[in-house]
């Protein structure tokens, strides 16, 4: 993999991990695009990028990890539960779904479905504003609405923002949520690919892994910032049509 092949694919993964918009679907293509192969070699690069966007995580959540937020991370494993156990027993179906056709299709569904949920949304009902004020029903409820991730395209955060809507967290509260949740999840498969890959490092050039793993964490560190900023102001409208628009695209061009 080039060094320019490593930046563009670590700015890729930090933007999109956080976002409802799919990391997964948007590597997959930018590899198409870029036509690298998918080595074993290429595929340990995107564990590195993983591991870039959990230290992310750490980074801005930082204030997060201490004794005082014991229940905020309980609610946290309850949610990662359904999705560590589905993923663990179906691994290798999962992974038969991997087609540009499946990522298309699912980019055009989760797209309805953010605009369905805009549509519903009222801003005048009890919400939850805080992570930290979150039921441990609540959590099981955002763990299996994260599920649904294990489709290729429909995106983790998608999943789990669209749950934390349906239980009653705000637009800004369900995209925090989303971030934690992300710790365990990306930590739980970056955990098992190095188990399987490890081998592979040791035959791979490491400055494109310093370049990329450097792209994704400045980039998702930022996106997190701005997104929650953006919500503030914003609806999830704005995403839901471009996850339309990208899976047309998808449909269209590649399949």
């Amino acid at each position: 993999m080039e060094i320019f092949q490593a930046a563009i694919l670590g700015i890729i993964e930090g933007l999109t991990e956080f976002l409802p918009i799919s990391s997964t679907g948007h590597l997959i293509v930018a590899s198409e695009w870029m036509g690298i192969e998918q080595t074993e070699q290429n595929k340990s690069f995107e564990v590195i990028i993983q591991v870039a966007a959990i230290l992310a995580i750490f980074s801005h959540y930082k204030e997060k990890f201490s004794l005082e937020h014991v229940r905020l991370w309980t609610n946290v494993f309850i949610a990662f539960l359904p999705l560590a156990a589905i993923g663990f027993l179906f691994h290798d179906s999962i992974k038969a779904l991997f087609t540009l056709e499946t990522v298309a299709w699912m980019f055009i569904v989760g797209g309805i479905i953010f605009l369905i949920m805009e549509k519903l949304y009222n801003e005048g009902t009890h919400r939850t504003k805080d992570i930290e004020d979150l039921s441990m029903t609540q959590a099981f409820w955002i763990g299996i609405a994260q599920m649904f991730a294990l489709i290729p395209g429909t995106s983790r955060a998608g999943a789990s923002i669209v749950g934390g809507i349906m239980v009653g967290l705000d637009r800004k509260a369900s995209a925090e949520f989303s971030f934690l949740l992300a710790l365990p999840v990306l930590a739980a498969a970056s955990g098992l690919d190095l188990a399987k890959n490890y081998s592979e490092f040791a035959n791979t050039s490491w400055l494109p892994l310093l370049v990329g793993f450097v792209m994704a964490y400045i980039v998702a560190y930022l996106t997190m910032s701005l997104f929650i900023r953006f919500l503030a102001k914003f609806t999830f409208n704005a995403f839901g049509i471009y996850r339309i628009i990208f899976g047309i695209v998808l449909l269209i061009w590649f399949v």
